[in-house]
């Protein structure tokens, strides 16, 4: 079973123009944390992955997924 568990922090600080450390330094983490978790290296807590999106005032689902996210742009277009 695979228990991959996909996000999109990187994404959402970069449209915020937030740092790792300006992150982390809200959540309470080490910035390296904040670069393991974008990375895929460590999975967040349900505490912290419930934090992170109260920090970027989204649902937790916008944050995080089981499956990998589409690619922005990859849609198909109507014609």
């Amino acid at each position: 079973m695979n228990e991959t568990v996909h996000n999109r922090i990187a994404m959402l600080r970069a449209e915020r123009g937030i740092s790792r450390r300006q992150l982390a330094e809200a959540l309470g983490v080490h910035y390296q944390t904040v670069g393991y978790l974008e990375r895929g290296e460590y999975s967040a807590s349900l505490y912290l992955a419930l934090r992170i999106a109260e920090y970027f005032e989204v649902p937790v689902e916008v944050v995080f997924s089981t499956s990998p996210f589409p690619r922005i742009g990859s849609a198909e277009r109507p014609a």
